[in-house]
This record gives C-alpha cells, structure tokens and sequence, in this order.
C-alpha cells in the first residue's frame, strides 16, 4: 500500500502564493491546491522589480524561470536604477546609480501572475473559496470556506496578503496588536504608452531601459519600462501626515500640486503630473505595514508573503522576500514527511526568515523618508544623498539563497534528531 501523500493548502493565489505552489507541486510526498478567493487568479498594481537575489529563488523554484515565465511575461532587463534629485537648488544632480546585473528585470505584476499559473495543474486550483476559519484537531487541520465546504490538511501556508485570515489563526490574541497600520506615505501609479512618456518626460531618460528614482521635498517619482519596452510605469508618492479613512482616494490636480508645489520648477514633476493627470481614474494607495509579526507560524500553519511580512516598497523587496519564503518553505517541506516533521519545518522557517524580513521592513521605511527628502536629506546636495543612501541595499542583495535553504534544512535535521 502506498504512503498517502501529505496534504498542503496554500491560501491566497496572488505572487506569493503561485511561487508558493511551485515550489511545492513537484514534492512527491506532497499533494498541494491553491485557494484564491477572488472569481479569478490576478494582481493588482502595475510593476515589480525582481533583482538578483529574487531571480536567484525564483530559479530555485523554477529551473527554467528566465524563459517558462519572465520572458513569457514580458520581463525587461533593468540596467540600472538612477537616482536623482528633483527639487531645491540641487535639482537635476545625479545622486548615485544603484548597482544591478543583468539578471535585474522589472515586470508588469499581472503578466508574470499569468505566467505562473499557466505551468500550474488546473486540478491544483480553486478559485472563489474565501477562507472562513482554520481549526485544528489532532495533527489534522480543517479548513473551511465561506460556500462552506471543509476540507483537511496536514498544512496551511496563509498567502493571503497584508489584511489574510491566516494570519489572525497564527497570531491568536496578538493579531489585533500586530495588524498592518498606515506607514506614513501614498502613492499613485499609471501604465501609459513607451512612445507617449518618451515625448512627455523626455528622449534623454529613455536612451536604455534604466528606472528612474526622483527624490524631493516631501515626495518621491518614479519611471520605468515594461511590457518589452511597449509601456512605462509612472509613479508619484509623497509623504502622507494624516491617516486616511479609505486606503484609496480620488487623486486631483490640486492635491498634486499642493504636494509638488517645491518642484514644478524642476527637471521632472510638471511633465509627470500633466502624464499621470490623463488616467481617468486616478488614485492614492496609502502604503502600509507589518510595523513587527512576533512569529510566523503556529503548528502546522504559516504564512509568508505580504501575510507575514507587509513591507513598503521603497527598496523594492515585497516580492523578493515572497520568492525567497517559497524557496526556503520548499526546501524545508521537501524534506519534511509527517505532520509533526511540518510543525518543526515551519519553526526553522520563522527562525531564518523573520530576522532579515523585519530588517528590510525597517530599512524600507526608513530610506522612504530619505527619499522623500526627510529628516537630514531636507536640502541635501547629491554628495549628502549618496553618504545618506550608498550602503542602504548592501544587505539585501547580499544574500544567497541556496545557502539560506541549506541552512534550512540542515536546522531541520538537527531538530528531528532531538525531538
């Protein structure tokens, strides 16, 4: 009679949770399905830069990942990121670029979704299936849904985003403490045409596929090219002192231009503003944040992703540490086979991710406010910027993943050895 197979319910079938499936689907011993709740798997928001270290688990989980999903995707290299100064009497410096290869790509969010979840078995995926509740009984885990249909697991991995239902059954009595708050800033984003943003913002920031970062007074604006060079992302942020009501607001020209009221003489934001202004809906996100997540698992349930770790995107990083959580959680539960050996992957897993993940929501929040031209970046010339934010991403490119999952599983065999 054969060994019947440990069941995995990843729930939430955005970025996090399809990487999530891959690098579980292959296991064997595993047999894992995938609950989205929405009518359909998709993505909100327009780009994602996946640098070295996300490409690096991403490969990790997908061997052939350049050309089954980013090339599938429209991925395109990013030679580098520009930062540049955009307000004050320094406006127009370049402040520094940060160094890339060229395994860096920026790609649109939905295309690389769509691309993940073509190579996935239809039987694995379920949509409409909102979780209602996670309860636990022996070493089984009764998951159930609002159609209410109860299905059991050995495992959850919560992937369900900043505001998941998963989370609320890891944290127990602390969810409320922990849950995401507003993290002082807003932004706004619109696709346009590579031809049109080229003629509005300027032949000279389109001679390569390079993003460009423009630091100011009390705001922040980007570009960047995706879609095979077909489309461009615009995106303004600001500092945001109020919290809002609703998370999404309408977005005017007289919010705008209260806000780059220092700027307009400058190299950038009139041009940006009259760009964005041509969405016919446009709005603010307020950003927000895990500010600090005691622990990430609980038994046999995880979460990882924006679930465990909600991070503002001033270093770019969201999606990387989603990659890197599957990679490892994959290499943890592919070594894992019995329920009680989950329990002990998903220890190790909170005690290897969750260090470097608070670290980077930290740093993140912080170099927004530089960006922003905050605190000692108030004013400051290129060569002030560049002391301020030269060393900020060191720590997070410099990571390998491979010794990361090794380490994993070496902390795993050593905890099954003494239990």
């Amino acid at each position: 009679m054969s060994e019947q197979k440990l069941r995995i319910a990843i729930v939430g079938g955005g970025l996090g949770g399809t990487c999530m499936a891959h690098a579980l689907i292959n296991k064997p011993h595993l047999n894992v399905h995938v609950y989205e709740a929405a009518p359909e798997f998709s993505e909100r928001g327009a780009a994602v830069g996946l640098p070295d270290h996300a490409i690096d688990a991403l490969e990790a989980i997908i061997p052939s990942a350049r050309q089954s999903v980013l090339d599938k995707a429209g991925a395109v290299p990013s030679n580098s990121s520009r930062i540049m100064l955009a307000s004050g009497p320094h406006a127009g410096e370049k402040v520094f670029d940060i160094p890339t290869s060229e395994k860096n790509v920026i790609v649109h969010r939905a295309a690389l979704l769509s691309a993940l979840v073509a190579t996935l078995p239809k039987e694995a995926l379920h949509v409409n299936k909102r979780l209602e509740s996670v309860k636990t009984e022996g070493d089984k885990l009764h998951v159930t849904f609002t159609d209410g249909i109860t299905e059991t697991f050995d495992a959850v991995i919560g992937a369900d985003g900043i505001f998941g239902s998963v989370r609320k059954h890891v944290l127990q009595d602390g969810a409320s403490a922990h849950a995401a708050t507003p993290a002082g800033f807003w932004d706004c984003r619109y696709l346009v045409p590579f031809k049109k943003a080229k003629e509005k913002l300027g032949d000279e920031y389109f001679t390569e596929h390079r993003q460009y970062g423009w630091c100011g007074d009390g705001a922040f604006i980007m570009h960047d090219v995706l879609d095979n060079g077909e489309t461009v992302q615009c995106v303004i942020s600001a500092v945001e002192n109020e919290q809002r009501k609703e998370r999404n607001q309408p977005l005017t020209r007289d919010v705008l231009e209260k806000t780059l009221h220092t700027w307009l003489d400058g190299p950038i934001a009139k041009n940006m503003m009259e760009l964005v202004l041509e969405c016919p809906d446009l709005k603010l996100y307020s950003q927000w944040e895990h500010k600090s997540t005691p622990i990430y698992s609980k038994g046999n349930v995880c979460l990882m992703g924006d679930a465990a770790h909600a991070s503002t995107p001033w270093q770019g990083s969201g999606a990387a540490m989603a990659i890197e959580d599957s990679a490892v959680l994959g290499a943890l539960l592919g070594n894992a086979k019995s329920s009680a050996e989950i329990a002990l992957a998903f220890k190790v897993y909170d005690q290897l991710r969750r260090p470097r993940c608070q670290r980077i929501i930290d740093s993140s929040k912080a170099t927004g406010k530089l960006m922003c031209g905050q605190g000692p970046a108030a004013s400051a010339d290129a060569d002030t910027m560049r002391s301020l934010m030269g060393e900020r991403w060191d720590f997070i490119k410099d990571f390998s993943i491979s010794s990361e999952m090794e380490k994993s599983v070496a902390q795993l065999d050593e905890l099954s050895n003494h239990k």
